[in-house]
């Protein structure tokens, strides 16, 4: 099946895959080749993208994205993932993704859209951090 990440700047991955985990809202989602239709919200994760058979029986590496926010369309063996953020975890820095999570954490909630943007921030900076963590 072929497995695209889309962000409004660019395609960011456009490859074959055989087994693909996406970072949901509510949880993980797993798809196989010739899954349903689904159209799905995007949390902020990391994305695995498992190339072949092999990848799954020899504990290879699958190719791994971290995202945040967006949807996923599963439909004829092709998952589109649009996210407003896509970035290799290879090129994820801890610090950096530290540095965002206190820079969240600084910021003013005293009004309820402040509130809202502030724990918006708070979500996407804690599962950076903890992507960049689990990859370095």
């Amino acid at each position: 099946m072929r497995c695209l990440i889309v962000t409004p700047e660019k395609t960011v991955l456009d490859m074959e895959a055989m087994f693909v985990v996406l970072p949901l809202y509510d949880g993980e989602f797993g798809v196989l080749s010739n899954h349903l239709p689904v159209v799905a919200r995007i949390g902020a994760g990391d994305i695995r993208i498992h190339k072949t058979t092999q990848t799954l029986q020899n504990n290879e590496e699958p190719v791994c994205y971290y995202i945040e926010g967006g949807f996923v369309e599963i439909l004829d063996n092709t998952i589109v993932v649009m996210s407003l953020y896509a970035k290799s975890v290879k090129d994820l820095d801890v610090n950096s993704a530290e540095t965002q999570l206190q820079e969240a954490i600084a910021r003013p909630s005293h009004t309820p859209e402040l509130a809202k943007i502030r724990e918006e921030k708070l979500y996407t900076g804690r599962a950076k951090l903890k992507i960049a963590k689990k990859y370095h």
